[in-house]
């Protein structure tokens, strides 16, 4: 999967029709960014509402897992034919769309929590979803061609953090409005609800997610009025000529860092949106979920850090090395969430989102190393590749069949390919300059 061609190699004009070219190129990052914290925010909203409809529907975890699952599967099917809108409708157009298509899905939660149904709130994920795997394909582009292409890796961390930002403060926000007005999100573990109280938890998701709709709304208005740059669909031609005789699948780095992405995507979506019934569990932090939110922002507050910091490190230490060291980091901590119990449990598993912090972005970036005119397929099939959260219902499969703490040990295993990758995989070949 690819949108149309862009040539990076001229940085595009970015501004707003008034004031400097310098003025209008930060504006135009800032709105980027907007988009990068938006998204980050409403994935990460799912790790409070997961333990929350646990709760109304009376789910078990392979239930539970599998509203998560259906997000991700939305990556899969829904990138290809968001590359077919971009190149039918532009960039800008498919921005703007995919926000509305966002808040539509915010909307549905609404009828989704007055039935309730089960149903129909998947249904809803899945169009925000979609919405966002849409915001994705085409917001990343515009990343790397305003400004100077030296910086452009420096600008893909700028918008990368803000998205941590997003996923930071998202548990703060969802534990206050969704698990802090309802009954479920300050009883105790384990406890029952009755048919009334479960519907007035339903209900509770009615306010966050038209506050999110209402937000998606504004900001597609102010996309749709500014003036972003073009993309030069001249390029394209030249593209296509230059593509001719290169193969994806002689690159060693890409081949394998496919299923890098597909396999670190289980380990980081299973930790987050079974942390909260980790930590309330009475052998480990006996925490309401509304109390286990606060350390859920931990979690998320750590990758934040470790992007800051695994950034200052790759400027003196190969990417590689730096993933191999942070994939043995969090192999050990989830060993030790997995054997043990009471707070150190407890802890290790918030610290594993320092250790995860970096490794989307470094395996996408050793996974491209290399393409050249391959580049937009090969950033293509790792976005795809995203679809490995689906998987995390394989998770909840063993939570329910061996127990929720015995089943981070799928986490440890994805830590382990991590590993490999990093140390063998990520290895660009010969290929690379043929």
């Amino acid at each position: 999967m690819a949108g149309p061609a862009i040539d990076t190699s001229t940085p595009l004009a970015a501004g707003t029709g008034s004031g400097s070219a310098g003025s209008g190129y930060r504006a135009t990052l800032s709105l980027l960014a907007t988009l990068f914290f938006m998204w980050g925010f409403i994935t990460v909203i799912n790790g409070t509402l997961l333990p929350h409809l646990r709760s109304v529907f009376d789910l078990n975890y392979t239930q539970t897992t599998l509203i998560e699952s259906v997000w991700f599967i939305a990556y899969f099917f829904a990138s290809i034919p968001s590359a077919m809108l971009i190149e039918r409708i532009g960039y800008k157009r498919s921005i703007v769309a995919g926000l509305i298509i966002m808040a539509f899905g915010a909307v549905m939660m609404v009828p989704a929590s007055m039935i309730p149904s089960y149903w129909v709130v998947l249904a809803a994920l899945f169009v925000i979803a979609a919405g966002i795997t849409l915001l994705q394909v085409a917001a990343n582009p515009y990343v790397a061609v305003i400004g100077s292409p030296e910086t452009s890796s420096s600008r893909l961390n700028l918008v990368q953090a803000f998205n941590s930002m997003g996923t930071t403060f998202a548990p703060l926000f969802g534990g206050y409005l969704i698990l802090g007005r309802s009954t479920s999100g300050n009883a105790a573990a384990g406890a029952v609800l009755t048919p009334a109280e479960r519907l007035a938890d339903a209900q509770s998701v009615q306010l966050p997610y038209l506050i999110v709709a209402a937000v998606l709304v504004v900001l597609a208005v102010v996309i749709a009025r500014f003036r972003l740059p073009d993309m030069n669909a001249s390029t394209r031609g030249r593209a296509q000529q230059e593509r001719r005789g290169h193969s994806l699948w002689r690159h060693r780095n890409l081949v394998f860092g496919v299923p890098a992405i597909f396999i670190y995507l289980i380990a980081e979506i299973g930790v987050g949106n079974l942390f909260i019934n980790f930590v309330s569990a009475p052998e480990i932090g006996n925490l309401t979920h509304a109390q286990a939110s606060n350390y859920l922002f931990l979690l998320w507050g750590g990758m934040m850090v470790g992007r800051f910091l695994g950034s200052v490190l790759m400027q003196r230490v190969a990417a590689e090395h730096v993933l191999a060291a942070f994939s043995i980091g969090a192999l050990v901590v989830m060993l030790v969430a997995t054997f043990t119990t009471g707070p150190v449990a407890m802890w290790a598993l918030i610290s594993v989102g320092l250790f995860h912090s970096i490794m989307f972005p470094t395996i996408f970036t050793l996974g491209i190393r290399g393409l050249g005119p391959l580049t937009e397929e090969g950033s293509g099939l790792l976005i795809m590749a995203i679809a490995g959260g689906a998987l995390v219902i394989v998770q909840g499969w063993l939570a329910d069949a061996y127990g929720l703490q015995m089943s981070f040990l799928l986490t440890a295993a994805c830590e382990l390919y991590v590993l490999f990758y990093a140390v063998y995989g990520s290895r660009s070949t010969a290929a690379e300059t043929a």
